[in-house]
């Protein structure tokens, strides 16, 4: 077996590692706006907290799907090309 074999158990940990991260992220972020937008435009109004925080769950959520469901796509790494214009 070679060494750089990567287990598919690995590349789906590292999905879901990438999921939750990203729709953490996003989701605080909108709830981060939302209070902002909440305290100096909406009179303290908890409406746009939730629906900020909501639109970025839902974004975090679209993310995870799109990647899911796309096996292929390589993320984050570089593929060198040799002198004689093969990828190996």
């Amino acid at each position: 077996m070679a060494t750089n074999e990567v287990r598919s158990e690995e590349v789906l940990g590292q999905k879901w590692d990438r999921c939750l991260a990203d729709t953490s992220m996003k989701f605080v972020t909108g709830a981060g706006v939302g209070v902002v937008f909440s305290f100096l435009f909406f009179k303290r109004r908890p409406w746009p907290v939730t629906l900020l925080a909501g639109i970025g769950l839902g974004m975090g959520y679209s993310n995870c799907q799109h990647d899911f469901q796309t096996p292929y796509i390589i993320h984050g790494k570089l593929v060198k090309e040799t002198e004689n214009g093969n990828d190996s």
